[in-house]
């Protein structure tokens, strides 16, 4: 128990931040903290945003960015990440509120960040790079579209409908919009989403820009039709475990794991974009999946929705210079001023100009150029993806990733078994005359096996084995068998049975001493010895069917000593 008990304790030690933190922090402070001012700049109306998109309110959004950003940013294992409140999480989050209410939410969120520190104690953060691009892409889009559509009712300027999926909830408020039109909500949608998707100075913060425009129209005009985010508290609540209800956690539990896949694939994928957009960078996988785990523990006590890290958000503070931890606590910290000093000049935002933001958000999460490179790889790349893509779009994001993996590991394992492949070699000459040559050829057949012998290609191997012409031995060559399982062994067994029954010998040469043991679990290789032959070489197994056929009476007797050396190697290993 001792033991066990300071495991965890060095473990959890090792994840804790450092003095070298501190250290990064001094290199070029003022830097950081211009680069933290334009993050939380940008931040804030996404914030806002995804808070109204989550079903929890603007001032859970808020929250969020606070709590978590920075959380987050001290214990997090990358020096640039940026946390907060993200589309893809909206996403999964609607149909939680839907089904369970907000009280729900919290509770998914607080189960996730304990969820996310036990993957880190157990070091799972490595797994991360064996997610395929083409999913990773596939699922972007579909969130992107995803974000795009739950948009529609605010920026039309219509109230929600009722429902989960974001297919129908759109043409219902479309339906809606068709009967009363509200062009006020769309004209400010539109316009906010246009400058905010501006392209052409990218350090200049449009989205805010366009917001406070926004605000300033709608409240020296007059617009009523201009429905605003409506009051937010001036400060962030006392922490708080009200919420939470033993008796649903059960219940809970498949959308929490939903929850914490998504945050620490979305977080490790913000953490890889922000090393390869930066020289010298290189996140801490497992730290990274710790700190989130502590953001998302904190961040529902104070009424947030779960967080992750926030590709768009990390991408801007890379591009202003951040350098260290110190810009994401400052975006935190400018947020929280905010959230005290400006409440209820937020409160009066239009949710049409949040919309225009999402939606410019959205369009700017489609790297044209990735998608179009993905498409043209390979067929199978453009399968995954856009079948991802539509899951996500139909389904929700864990199963759309979820298919993605499936169909790309069975794609990648249709390519690996092509791979195999039964090859006729033609025979040594050694030491045979040609008069020898030509009657070990006429009887003999040699096959080279390539590459891997397992259940995803071993039955067409069988097909070729089992259906070779007549003759009278048989020589495996074995050494270019990269892998094999039990399926391959049990199948190459099978095929020494049927060519055994058809009075054809098989030998072998060259099986590894890794394959071994799988070939004899299933009795492929004691087989092997004792109805045919194996041996280390094919010279070896070519002499040896030399002697088979002398004694079968179609071959002349070796030379002396070698025919009898041979011959009595293959009575000892008959017997």
């Amino acid at each position: 128990m001792t033991s066990a008990f300071l495991r965890i304790r060095g473990r959890i030690t090792a994840l804790l931040p450092g003095r070298g933190d501190l250290a990064e922090l001094r290199r070029a402070p003022r830097r950081d903290l211009l680069a933290g001012l334009t993050v939380a700049v940008v931040a804030l109306p996404l914030a806002l945003g995804f808070g109204v998109s989550s079903g929890l309110g603007a001032e859970a959004g808020l929250a969020t960015a606070v709590v978590a950003g920075a959380l987050a940013a001290v214990f997090g294992g990358s020096n640039l990440q940026v946390s907060g409140p993200t589309g893809a999480m909206t996403v999964v989050l609607v149909p939680i509120v839907a089904a369970h209410g907000p009280s729900g939410v919290l509770t998914v969120g607080l189960m996730a960040g304990a969820m996310l520190v036990a993957l880190a104690l157990l070091r799972a953060g490595k797994y991360m790079q064996y997610v395929p691009a083409p999913v990773v892409e596939g699922f972007t889009l579909g969130i992107a579209c995803v974000i795009g559509l739950q948009q529609i009712p605010n920026a039309l300027g219509v109230p929600k409908p009722e429902g989960d999926r974001v297919l129908v909830v759109t043409w219902h408020a479309v339906q809606e919009f068709a009967k009363s039109p509200n062009w006020t909500a769309a004209a400010f949608a539109l316009a906010v989403a246009m400058l905010a998707g501006a392209r052409w100075r990218p350090t200049i913060p449009f989205s805010i820009l366009a917001v406070i425009a926004a605000t300033v129209v709608a409240e020296v005009a007059g617009l009523d039709a201009a429905k605003p985010i409506g009051d937010l508290p001036s400060g962030l609540p006392a922490p708080s475990l009200a919420f939470l209800d033993p008796g649903t956690l059960g219940s809970l539990l498949a959308p929490a794991v939903a929850v914490a896949a998504l945050a620490a694939l979305e977080s490790l994928l913000s953490a890889s974009v922000a090393d390869g957009m930066t020289v010298g960078q290189k996140h801490d996988p497992d730290r990274e999946l710790f700190g989130q785990g502590l953001a998302n523990i904190a961040a529902p006590l104070f009424g947030g929705v779960p967080a992750t890290g926030a590709i768009a958000r990390t991408a801007v503070n890379v591009r202003t210079g951040a350098g260290s931890r110190l810009a994401a606590l400052t975006h935190a910290a400018i947020l929280a001023v905010i959230v005290f000093a400006a409440a209820p000049l937020v409160s009066t935002i239009p949710l049409a100009a949040l919309a225009g933001v999402l939606l410019a958000t959205a369009v700017r999460m489609v790297e044209v150029g990735s998608l179009r490179a993905m498409a043209k790889a390979t067929r199978s790349d453009a399968l995954i993806l856009v079948l991802t893509a539509v899951a996500t779009l139909a389904l929700d994001l864990v199963y759309a990733v979820i298919i993605g993996l499936v169909v790309a590991g069975a794609l990648a394992l249709r390519a690996v078994a092509k791979q195999a492949r039964l090859e006729e070699v033609p025979l040594d000459r050694g030491d045979h005359s040609a008069e020898e040559h030509a009657l070990l050829a006429e009887h003999i057949v040699a096959y080279r096996i390539d590459g891997p012998l397992f259940f995803a290609g071993a039955h067409r191997f069988l097909l070729e084995l089992a259906e070779v012409a007549d003759v009278r031995v048989i020589i495996l060559r074995m050494s270019r068998v990269t892998t094999i399982d039990a399926t391959g062994a049990l199948v190459l067994k099978d095929a020494v049975e049927k060519l055994h029954r058809r009075g054809i010998v098989v030998m072998t040469s060259g099986i590894r001493a890794g394959q071994r043991q799988v070939l004899d679990s299933v009795g492929a290789l004691e087989l092997l010895r004792l109805e045919g032959r194996e041996y280390a070489g094919t010279p070896e197994a070519i002499k040896a069917a030399h002697v088979y056929l002398e004694r079968a009476g179609v071959m002349p007797s070796l030379p002396g000593q070698l025919s009898r050396s041979i011959g009595e190697e293959s009575e000892e290993t008959v017997g």
